[in-house]
């Protein structure tokens, strides 16, 4: 299994278990994921969500290109997801525990999390555009949490920003030691937990209509991304990354 499940009380932590790939969503895990809050979102005894990686190098490095350059399906075409909770407003609270780096697609689903605690050394970024894809969706949850000339650093560059930064940005609530980032997190979800529930989940709804931090036009950016993909230098860039070599752009 590529995902995991472990119950605390209230609280339900879902784990992205494939560090040696940088806990990279390919179908199987993207599924997983999709699963798990699926499952918790009409089970009573969850209250708070967690989602985590394995290991202290990622949190998760987006979709899995070695998956794509070998002819995987785009994961978002592929049935319930990770947009169970990405793509919209999941009801109740979701906390991510950022042990490492979130990246592409990982930094997008991190963005959809409402609350998030990081390790000192996580990174974060949207190096899509480096391998010649695009991060269409990340990208807009980018521009929904952070400062226009931001998203556009990150989107446009590749780049990594640390933690350090992410917290003067308003990225994240809280950076701590490598250590103590699930157990940070664990905390902070059980005090939300301890909360009525009803009102818990109003006071999130109230947040985000009022902060507008919905409002994805998620077909259009689907359709983007599925032209992007098709691309000769999407393709060049998959394989670039699999064959650990700069890859070579043509523009088509």
């Amino acid at each position: 299994m590529t995902v995991d499940i472990d119950q605390r009380g209230a609280v339900r932590i879902v784990t992205i278990n494939r560090p040696e790939r940088r806990n990279a969503l390919d179908p199987e895990t993207f599924a997983g994921v999709g699963r798990a809050f699926a499952e918790a979102e009409t089970d009573d005894a969850v209250r708070v969500m967690v989602i985590t990686g394995a290991g202290d190098r990622a949190f998760c490095s987006g979709m899995d290109l070695k998956a794509f350059a070998a002819g995987a399906a785009m994961l978002h075409q592929g049935g319930p997801g990770i947009d169970v909770f990405t793509e919209r407003r999941y009801p109740k609270p979701v906390i991510a525990a950022v042990n490492g780096a979130a990246v592409g697609g990982g930094f997008g689903m991190m963005l959809a999390c409402d609350l998030i605690v990081a390790a000192d050394h996580a990174v974060f970024g949207l190096p899509e555009v480096k391998r010649g894809l695009v991060g269409a969706g990340a990208s807009a949850k980018a521009a929904l949490r952070l400062p226009p000339a931001i998203a556009l650093e990150l989107a446009l560059t590749g780049e990594t920003i640390d933690a350090a930064r992410a917290l003067h940005l308003g990225i994240v609530n809280r950076v701590v030691a490598g250590r103590d980032v699930l157990a940070t997190t664990v905390a902070l979800a059980e005090t939300i937990a301890a909360n009525g529930p009803i009102a818990v989940a109003a006071s999130k709804e109230v947040v985000y209509l009022v902060a507008g931090l919905d409002t994805i036009d998620m077909p259009r950016i689907r359709a983007m991304t599925a032209h992007v993909s098709k691309t000769a230098d999407a393709a060049e860039g998959a394989r670039a990354f699999a064959e650990k070599r700069p890859p070579r752009f043509t523009g088509r």
